[in-house]
């Protein structure tokens, strides 16, 4: 088995990944403003986090990560989409993303929606392109339905509502868990879960690799609190701060800030602890771990 560093393998996939994703929406037949502005948030750079999970876990099976390169544009596009849509004025109100203006700052608030919209509505048409001779119809179609569940009601949009619903509130531990769980877990989640059933994991590989995503996904939320509190905004590309701003609870703010460490540590050693159960090479996932644990940005 191949062991290269997840910093040679993190390049050679997400150059493949920004390729697809610019020939994906390049040869839509489309005005060529909603293109524009679809490929500009596209290209706003970012960890490709979703993507790097769904081709480490093909990794892990000893799958050409090359086979998932349509299902992770897919995920891209519903978490580009979904960043598109949080940043406008009725929801977050950012002026930056990733140190560049905001989709609705240089195309406007409608074609912004729009380009949110088209992303959302063409990862599912990009997930069904997924080559037959490869993958049977039976896989599309569950993932389809699971990328739905993730992205949807019961998922990131679920968690979306519960988080504007909580701000200016005192939530508890569980409050906050259930919108990060949802908002931002279940499609990272869906990330690994994908590279499972595309590589024919059994049961209780797809088990542990699901429950290494639920801690993995808190681990990352957590993060991205400490972060906001303590982070650089010139790293991170967007101002820090803005969950103050927003009145928004938070894991410093309920366990104070060595406390949100301590339970980042606790669920990146969780993730760890399922990862070892699927029995699989998992020396990508394991990087990708520490470094969602150490990130600066």
């Amino acid at each position: 088995m191949d062991t290269k560093s997840l910093e040679t393998f993190a390049q050679e996939y997400k150059h493949l990944l920004e390729d697809e994703l610019r020939r994906l929406v390049e040869k839509l037949q489309a005005p060529p403003i909603i293109k524009e502005s679809m490929i500009y948030s596209l290209e706003a750079g970012g960890k490709r986090i979703r993507p790097l999970l769904l081709f480490a876990t093909l990794d892990s099976f000893g799958m050409d990560p090359k086979k998932g390169l349509l299902a992770a544009a897919a995920i891209e596009m519903i978490h580009t989409y979904s960043l598109i849509h949080d940043d406008l004025p009725s929801m977050d109100n950012d002026d930056l993303r990733r140190g560049k203006p905001t989709n609705h700052k240089v195309f406007g608030d409608a074609i912004a929606i729009l380009a949110g919209d088209a992303l959302l509505t063409y990862s599912f048409e990009v997930m069904g392109q997924l080559p037959s001779d490869y993958f049977s119809s039976e896989i599309k179609l569950k993932l389809v339905i699971e990328l739905a569940k993730a992205a949807g009601t019961e998922g990131m949009v679920g968690g979306q509502v519960a988080d504007m619903e909580g701000e200016g509130k005192s939530l508890t531990l569980e409050d906050l868990e259930y919108i990060h769980i949802h908002k931002t877990g279940k499609l990272l989640g869906f990330s690994v879960i994908a590279g499972g059933i595309l590589a024919g994991a059994n049961n209780d590989q797809l088990h542990s690799l699901s429950t290494f995503a639920h801690h993995l996904g808190l681990a990352f939320q957590i993060q991205d609190d400490i972060l906001d509190l303590v982070g650089n905004q010139e790293i991170i590309g967007k101002p820090v701060g803005s969950d103050t701003t927003n009145l928004k609870s938070t894991y410093p703010q309920l366990l104070t800030l060595e406390g949100a460490r301590k339970a980042l540590k606790d669920q990146i050693a969780l993730s760890k602890e399922y990862l070892e159960k699927t029995g699989l090479n998992t020396h990508l996932l394991t990087e990708i771990t520490d470094l969602i644990a150490s990130r600066d940005h």
